[in-house]
């Protein structure tokens, strides 16, 4: 299974979607760059996710600040509950997360590293949130922090939202944005990151409904994941045993990496926590006054939290796969077409007879409504491999039976299968299979 993940993380930095940040300087750890069909890919996975949440009478889009006023974190807890236990090896400096040791490395004092005994220092709490400053003079009363989640700005603009677009209880809030987390130790790949993107939708409700909503939203997050291809039988629930400072219930998405189970979605439900402590920092009423019964509510608040970054790994390691084809290998990434950073791959079979001509039209045609490729270089089974290899859905191919009866030969990326299509019918085509879309069983 490391071979997997190994492959993987090597086709990544091969075919651009994942390159290492400031790499030609030896890299930054726990910083990644998104290449040509990672930006893409990774575009493709929020926009399915904004469409799934947004496209919808009760939630509306925000977008807030990356910086926030410091007392946000303060009433959100950040300040005195965002930590993780640090401990340090007096043999060879290095740092750990005191919770992912073994319970032998702990009762030993043995650090992971090295190999050292009773070498490991007591734990100390760690704050995961960068600080800065805001203005020319670095002291106290300029500090600020960079965001470590996009949720505080949701209530912090509750009531700006629900005034502004008049709704009713229920309804959310949803953020798509970067947040940063000073991890002590950065670990497989995008999966814990310093700097990252989440998707998180905040669900206000009137007290005493949370527990449905809760449930509703579990169902709907769930099967949010066969939108984006991946098969259920790799996802599981994970219940929280304990719950963090703010939640009355959460429970997890996890999803079967390489390496072993990892959470990729939270549901959370946060009760009025949130409402309640930026009332009583900011001085500020925060209720929602209901027209119909004449009172002011405090509502609860149902939460879906995931990382975007997660996501996009999620679909990278479930889409990698290797299979022998006519006693070759063949390396193909199975995205489903609605995330697959091309959709289709145009190809002249020859650089002769006007195909090219035909070919580059095709491109045109197609590229003002998806992302395509065009392709002339090397055999055609070459040019095959090289569109499986980036996960295209599609290959089209303009050959001479083109120019005399203008049909192309269509080619599907899982089965391979090919069938002729007129060229007036190809955008159609391709939008009803994607549409229709299923995924292999393996």
């Amino acid at each position: 299974m490391a071979d997997v993940m190994d492959n993987t993380v090597s086709l990544c930095k091969r075919k651009g979607f994942i390159f290492q940040s400031s790499e030609i300087y030896g890299g930054l750890n726990g910083c990644w760059d998104y290449g040509p069909l990672g930006v893409e890919l990774l575009r493709n996975i929020k926009e399915t996710w904004w469409r799934a949440m947004t496209y919808r009478e009760d939630i509306e889009g925000l977008d807030a600040s990356i910086l926030m006023h410091p007392r946000v974190w303060e009433a959100s807890g950040h300040v005195d509950n965002f930590t993780d236990p640090l401990v340090d090896c007096r043999s060879c400096k290095a740092r750990f997360r005191e919770d992912l040791l073994s319970d032998e490395q702990r009762s030993a004092g043995q650090c992971p590293t090295c190999g050292n005994k009773e070498v490991l220092t007591e734990p100390r709490a760690f704050n995961l949130m960068f600080k800065t400053y805001v203005g020319p003079v670095e002291e106290d009363g300029s500090r600020v922090f960079m965001r470590p989640e996009t949720a505080q700005g949701s209530y912090v603009n509750f009531l700006n939202v629900q005034t502004a677009m008049r709704h009713k209880l229920p309804f959310g809030v949803a953020q798509i944005g970067k947040a940063f987390r000073n991890e002590i130790n950065t670990r497989n790949f995008l999966f814990r990151t310093r700097e990252f993107e989440q998707m998180e939708m905040q669900y206000f409700v009137r007290p005493g409904t949370e527990d449905e909503w809760y449930e509703y939203w579990k169902e709907e997050r769930w099967k949010w994941f066969a939108t984006i291809g991946i098969p259920t039988r790799k996802l599981r629930w994970c219940e929280h045993e304990q719950l963090a400072h703010y939640a009355r219930a959460a429970v997890d998405i996890e999803y079967e990496f390489p390496f072993g189970w990892g959470e990729i979605e939270g549901v959370h439900n946060r009760g009025d926590y949130d409402l309640t402590q930026h009332e009583k920092l900011s001085g500020k009423s925060l209720k929602y006054f209901d027209d119909a019964s004449r009172e002011k509510i405090l509502p609860s608040v149902v939460e879906t939290a995931m990382g975007a970054s997660r996501a996009c790994m999620v679909c990278l390691v479930d889409a990698y796969h290797e299979e022998e084809v006519e006693g070759e290998k063949r390396v193909v990434m199975r995205f489903h077409p609605r995330v697959a950073p091309l959709k289709a791959g145009i190809f002249p079979l020859v650089k002769r007879d006007g195909m090219p001509e035909v070919a580059r039209k095709i491109t045109a045609d197609l590229r003002s409504h998806y992302p395509v490729f065009y392709d002339e270089r090397g055999a055609i089974g070459r040019r095959y491999r090289r569109m499986d290899e980036v996960g295209t859905p599609f290959c089209i191919t303009v050959d001479s039976q083109t120019l005399g009866d203008e049909t192309v030969t269509v080619r599907e990326r899982d089965s391979m299968a090919q069938d002729r299509v007129p060229i007036a019918d190809l955008r159609d085509q391709i939008s009803r299979r994607m549409e229709a879309w299923e995924m292999p069983l393996n």
